[in-house]
C-alpha cells in the first residue's frame, strides 16, 4: 500500500493511494505520524478499504505532496554506507556502522523548494532510501525482527552542506545536515510488501544530467541489519526515520559543481517515487 499526505503546509491531508484512486484518510486518523503507526493505522487502513469504508479525496491530483510522514520524533542516518561513496569522499568502508542526526524539520515535501544556507558553498544532494518505523525497536535479538518494526520505505534527498558537515563541525556532521528543508522526503510511504527493498535502484539528476545510479543491493550494511543494530544502542519510536546512506556521484566527489540558486534536483528510487526541488538563494 501506499501513503502520502496531500495539502498545504501545515494542513497535509493523510490519504491512501490504492486501485488507481487516492482515499481520505481523515475517517481514522488525524495524520499519519507515530501515534498512527504505534495504534495499527496500516492495518486498519487496510481494512477500510477492503470494506469500502474510504472514500475518494476529490481534486487530490492538484494538491501539493507533503512529506509521507509527519514530522518524526528523529531521523537517524548512516554515512558512508556504499563502498564506492566512501571511496570518493577519501574514506575507508565502515567496520561498523556511522552514525548521524538530522534536526525532525528538516522534513518536508518532495517537490518543495529549497533554500541554499546563507554563506553555503557547497550544498549537496544525496538520493537516500529511507526506513519509516513501524513498531518500537529496543533491543532486537537479530536482524530477522527487523522487518516487524518497518512500516515503511521513502524516497529522500539527504541535502548536505559540506563545509558546515567538515571544515566548521568540530568532528560532527548534523551541522552540515540540518538547514530549513534538508530533508526532502517522499512522495508516497510504500510498505514492505510492496518493494524488494534490498535491490531496489536508486538515481539522482541535477539540471538533468545523471548523477546517481545504483542500488541498495550495493549497501555495506543492509536494512535489517541498521534496524537490529539501531536498537542495541538506541529506541526506535513510531514514526521515525532512518535513512541509509546514499550511493556514488555526489558533489563531494570533485566530479560535479555543488548547487546554486536556479538548480533542479531531481531523486528516484524504484517503486518508492520521484522528487523534484528546485534551489533559491537565502
Amino acid at each position: 500500500m501506499k501513503f502520502a499526505r496531500l495539502g498545504p503546509i501545515g494542513s497535509e491531508i493523510p490519504v491512501l493511494i490504492a486501485n488507481n484512486d487516492t482515499y481520505d484518510l481523515r475517517s481514522i486518523t488525524e495524520d499519519i505520524n507515530g501515534a498512527f503507526f504505534d495504534a495499527g493505522g496500516i492495518e486498519k487502513a487496510r481494512t477500510a478499504l477492503e470494506t469500502e469504508a474510504l472514500a475518494p479525496l476529490p481534486d487530490s491530483g492538484n494538491l501539493r505532496i507533503g512529506s509521507p510522514i509527519a514530522r518524526p520524533s528523529a531521523v537517524y542516518c548512516i554515512g558512508m554506507n556504499y563502498a564506492a561513496h566512501a571511496a570518493e569522499s577519501g574514506s575507508a568502508p565502515p567496520e561498523v556502522p556511522i552514525l548521524f542526526l538530522k534536526a525532525p524539520n528538516t522534513v518536508v515535501g518532495p517537490n518543495d523548494e529549497v533554500t541554499i544556507p546563507r554563506t553555503s558553498v557547497k550544498t549537496d544532494w544525496e538520493v537516500e532510501l529511507g526506513i519509516v518505523i513501524g513498531q518500537r525497536a529496543l533491543y532486537l535479538d537479530s536482524p530477522t525482527q527487523s522487518r516487524n518494526h518497518i512500516a515503511g520505505f521513502v524516497t529522500a534527498n539527504d541535502l548536505s552542506e559540506r563545509d558546515f558537515q567538515l571544515t566548521v563541525s568540530g568532528g560532527q556532521w548534523s551541522k552540515g545536515k540540518s538547514a530549513p528543508g534538508f530533508n526532502p522526503t517522499g512522495p508516497w510511504l510504500v510498505t514492505p510488501e510492496e518493494v524488494d527493498y534490498n535491490n531496489l535502484r536508486l538515481q539522482s539528476w541535477v539540471n538533468g544530467e545523471p548523477r546517481q545510479d545504483s542500488t541498495s543491493a550495493d549497501m555495506i550494511f543492509s536494512v535489517d541489519f541498521l534496524i537490529w543494530h539501531l536498537s542495541q544502542y538506541l529506541e526506535l519510536e513510531p514514526g521515525d526515520l532512518v535513512l541509509t546512506g546514499t550511493p556514488q556521484g555526489v558533489a563531494l566527489s570533485g566530479k560535479f559543481p555543488y548547487l546554486t540558486a536556479g538548480d533542479v534536483v531531481e531523486i528516484e528510487i524504484e517503486g518508492l517515487g520521484h522528487q523534484t526541488q528546485s534551489f533559491v538563494s537565502a
